[in-house]
Parts: structure tokens; sequence; C-alpha cells
């Protein structure tokens, strides 16, 4: 088995990747952690989606190609010409919104919300705001995390944080996860436990009550 042949990549990718090499972002996910994106957005039909780290939108165009057509994306980042990028490419898209803010403040203003996959490629919803993130999953939801083996561009205290994030992951009772030795190293973990579902679905975010800011 050859992981990377005939993995059928979203027709808008090539774009998104162009235009990403033009601003030399170097942080995008790669094809395999795209691909495994997308098988898992299609076992959530009518799905609510969040990420954090929208980047150029090369892992949005990859959720956005699993997704159906009930489902809805929610993607956040601080940088305005890296979100421009996915803006550009994958704003018609009706299923997907998003807003060019610092997630932390972002993470607030949706703490009621519950979300069946949370996508964490920012440092805030995995280094930081990690226990806001998770109480945003809905009991079943997956949280997945990227880039957890060593990295060119990582500091040098990286790795021991890295180590230690794992380690909180697996020591939790509310989460079952597996660790991947695979592509930049991923981690999937399910919410067995938690509080009774409250609060809003994810509706008000992507409606259009706050906009494309």
């Amino acid at each position: 088995m050859k992981d990377q042949e005939n993995l059928k990549y979203p027709n808008v990718l090539k774009h998104i990747q162009a235009e990403s090499e033009a601003l030399n972002f170097r942080m995008a996910s790669d094809s395999l952690t795209g691909s495994f994106l997308r098988t898992l957005a299609a076992s959530k039909p009518a799905g609510m989606f969040l990420e954090l780290g929208t980047g150029t939108g090369v892992s949005a165009a990859w959720l956005l190609n699993g997704m159906d057509r009930e489902s809805k994306l929610i993607s956040v980042d601080q940088d305005d010409k890296v979100i421009a990028v996915a803006r550009k490419y994958l704003g018609q898209d009706q299923r997907v919104v998003f807003h060019a803010e610092d997630a932390t403040i972002f993470l607030g203003k949706i703490a009621a919300q519950r979300f069946d996959f949370i996508f964490a490629d920012a440092w805030v919803g995995k280094y930081s705001c990690l226990e806001d993130t998770l109480n945003l999953l809905k009991l079943g939801g997956l949280y997945v995390i990227d880039d957890m083996l060593p990295q060119a561009i990582w500091s040098e205290d990286q790795a021991s944080k890295a180590s230690q994030l794992i380690s909180s992951l697996e020591c939790r009772s509310d989460l079952t996860l597996s660790k991947i030795n695979w592509s930049t190293g991923l981690v999937i973990a399910a919410k067995v436990r938690g509080q009774t579902e409250a609060g809003l679905s994810g509706e008000r975010f992507f409606s259009g009550e706050m906009g494309n800011n």
C-alpha cells in the first residue's frame, strides 16, 4: 500500500498551494493530513466543524471536500494576509465562514456552542486554551491535532511542549485517543464523557450574525 497514491486532491488545492508559496507560507497541513481530515469529515454528516488556524485554507479545502451539504465549517485565523487566500478560493462555498480574529478571543465568544469536529492547527487550541477548546466538543465529537512529530520550524522547547501536550491528553478521562506516527504526527481524540449537551449548535457564528470579519 502506497499512501501517497490516488489521493484525489480537491480541485482548488493547486491554486491555494501556489499562492501559499508566493507568500512563503510554510505552515500548511501536508497532503496526508489533508486526506485524513477529509475522511474524518465524511464521518460527520450534517456536522458542525471548527478549525483553529485557517492559514491559507489548505486544510479547510480538504475538510470541505469531505463534508456533506448540510455540514458547516467555522475557520479562524488572526493573519489577514493568509486568510485572504482562503476566502478567495473557498469563500463562495456556503458551508464555510472565515473569521479574521485572535482565536483566544473567539473561543470566549463561542463558549456556549458545541461542535462535532475540531481541528486545532494553531498554537491556540493545542498549547493554549486547550480546556476551552475541548469544552466545545459534543459527546462523540472528534478533536484532531497535527505536527506532533519534530518539525524543522520548531523552537528549541517545542519538543518538550508537544510531549507535555500528549501526556495531558492521555491523562484525561473524558477522551479516548490514538497517536498516529504518520504524516507530521497526528493525534485524534473522541469525547466520551462530559456535561449534558447544552448551548447553541454553532449556527450563530455561521449564519452571518457576525459576518466574515
